[in-house]
């Protein structure tokens, strides 16, 4: 048993992280991007940094910076206890310990925290959440789905995993999910019929491997394209 959340908890993930998860190449991270439930990552942040752009949505980008550090400082020793109670449902490659992990979402978090007021501004953080981006269609080329969608599948529904997606496909040519496994270290039962379904409607879908594993067997990506 790898991990019990209640509710989906702010962690980020850093650029880094985002090119091994999605298999992001150099042509990639030059197209118009959204990153959706992203929470406190500095994947905006790192990205802006670069003369990129990225649009992150979350629903907790409607609390104030000190809020969302408040909330991330709440759970983050809880999770890295659980973290470490199931050390054989790891892999210590990317991050080399449960002490790494939480220092490089700490790292993470500052960046983010450094970041956010003036890309709220910019509107480059938008407070908003699936399953409906409130987004033009068409108004992006890439849509990243980093640890929501199939992580929390005991969370939410098929019915929702579906619209969510189908959404994401409306604002971007391309959808790309990551991990497809759940909490509890099983393959979320909505990918295989997801994927059927999509490619029923048109769509290309189909799952890959990539390089990034912190949850054992949790490597694999969903992507989806018009």
């Amino acid at each position: 048993m790898a991990m019990q959340l209640n509710k989906v908890v702010p962690f980020g993930r850093s650029l880094d992280e985002y090119r091994q998860m999605f298999a992001l190449s150099e042509s990639d991270l030059a197209r118009n991007i959204i990153g959706v439930g992203d929470g406190p990552a500095s994947f905006n942040a790192e990205m802006h940094a670069l003369g990129k752009r990225v649009v992150s949505i979350d629903p907790l980008f409607r609390f104030s910076a000190d809020d969302i550090e408040w909330r991330f400082y709440a759970v983050v020793d809880a999770i890295i206890e659980q973290v470490k109670a199931t050390p054989d449902d790891w892999v210590w490659t990317y991050h080399r310990s449960p002490e790494h992990l939480r220092q490089n979402r700490i790292n993470v978090l500052a960046r983010f925290i450094a970041d956010y007021e003036a890309g709220k501004t910019a509107g480059r953080y938008v407070a908003g959440e699936l399953p409906q981006l409130g987004f033009r269609n068409d108004q992006f080329n890439l849509a990243l789905c980093s640890h929501f969608l199939f992580l929390y599948s005991d969370h939410f529904t098929y019915e929702f995993h579906r619209m969510a997606i189908l959404d994401m496909l409306r604002v971007a040519r391309e959808v790309r999910v990551f991990p497809l496994m759940t909490l509890m270290l099983q393959p979320s039962p909505y990918v295989g019929p997801l994927i059927e379904e999509l490619q029923a409607l048109g769509y290309m879908a189909q799952i890959q491997t990539v390089q990034y594993q912190l949850q054992r067997g949790g490597n694999q990506m969903l992507c989806v394209k018009r």
